[in-house]
């Protein structure tokens, strides 16, 4: 049992961790991490299988999760939250974009209000308490000052008193949309600078610093990561939530518009089943999470992944949490009265 030290209460059971040997090597790189798409990390790291603990662990903590669009947490990192969320934390949402120039709708405003209603959809199925839209228009964050999109998140972030936070790893260099990698910048900055007491002073005067503890950073493609998270207990949530998202990306109706469009050419594909609900789940768990994972979401299939470390399923993560402890520390231990 390893319990990290700095934490408000018992985080997680751990079952194990399992040191990175044995690793491929990479041109002009080190070690690589183990399982599909791994890349360098340093030689000391190691790889931690995170659990579901029984109860509410994380009562009274709170949870940011910001994504880009509506559909980059169902993709990527949804049985994760939903497990944070089962254990008890208080979950926001924040979506930095409005999806103006993705997904369903022929007009700029019905593509907008589409994919602010599929945003809701996922967050009632996710359990968010609350959502916050930021409105940057899809697609060209890299035009915006990222002082003014860092403020906003430190408010939010202090207002909230967030502990963890979810989000777009902001040193994947193999992301090409700006509204990820801008908004993973935002963030990690912003988680930064939240709890110290000389940034944006005039917001101390209806807020407190507060600094955020505990990251989970996902990516698309090949990626740095020190955390499997367990999500068998949770695939069919993270599933539900990629239906909501029904106004883009590989999930919604994709299942149901495959079986009519079979159906129309005398075909049917049994996995798919007899109903459009049905068509839909086994869509998106057995081909856009598993099978099909790398064309539809970029990343590893969730069942490999999950298989490669004894697992059924799981995500994948950079994870950074409670500082361990340093000097403070020790001079509380050992300091003696002269």
């Amino acid at each position: 049992m390893n319990i990290e030290s700095g934490n408000k209460m018992k985080r997680r059971d751990f079952v194990g961790k399992t040191m990175i040997a044995g690793g491929m090597m990479a041109p002009a790189a080190g070690l690589m991490s183990p399982g599909p798409q791994g890349r360098p990390v340093p030689p000391d790291e190691e790889i931690v299988i995170e659990r579901a603990v029984a109860g509410r662990p994380h009562e009274g903590k709170v949870l940011a999760v910001i994504q880009p669009h509506c559909d980059d947490i169902a993709y990527f990192a949804a049985g994760t939250v939903a497990k944070l969320i089962h254990e008890g934390y208080t979950a926001y949402l924040i979506r930095t974009t409005n999806d103006d120039a993705a997904g369903s709708g022929s007009s700029y405003g019905e593509r907008v209000l589409n994919n602010e209603k599929s945003n809701e959809a996922f967050a009632r199925v996710m359990g968010f308490k609350k959502v916050y839209d930021l409105g940057y228009r899809n697609h060209r964050m890299d035009e915006y000052n990222i002082q003014e999109i860092k403020g906003r998140l430190i408010f939010l972030f202090r207002l909230l008193k967030v502990d963890t936070i979810v989000s777009f790893d902001p040193w994947d260099h193999y992301e090409e949309n700006p509204d990820h990698y801008v908004t993973a910048r935002a963030v990690e900055a912003a988680r930064w600078m939240a709890g110290m007491g000389t940034d944006y002073p005039e917001q101390l005067e209806v807020v407190d610093p507060h600094p955020v503890i505990e990251r989970y950073y996902y990516a698309r493609g090949p990626q740095v990561f020190n955390r499997i998270v367990d999500i068998s207990g949770f695939i069919d949530r993270k599933t539900e939530a990629n239906m909501a998202v029904i106004a883009q990306g590989s999930g919604g109706h994709a299942g149901s518009n495959l079986r009519k469009r079979l159906a129309a050419e005398g075909k049917k594909l049994p996995l798919l089943g007899n109903d459009d609900r049905t068509a839909d789940f086994n869509y998106i768990k057995n081909f856009m999470l598993d099978m099909y994972s790398e064309q539809m979401r970029g990343i590893p299939s969730d069942r490999e992944l999950g298989k490669y470390y004894g697992l059924e399923w799981a995500e994948r993560f950079r994870y950074f949490g409670p500082q361990k402890s340093g000097l403070n520390d020790y001079i509380s231990k050992n300091a003696v009265k002269l």
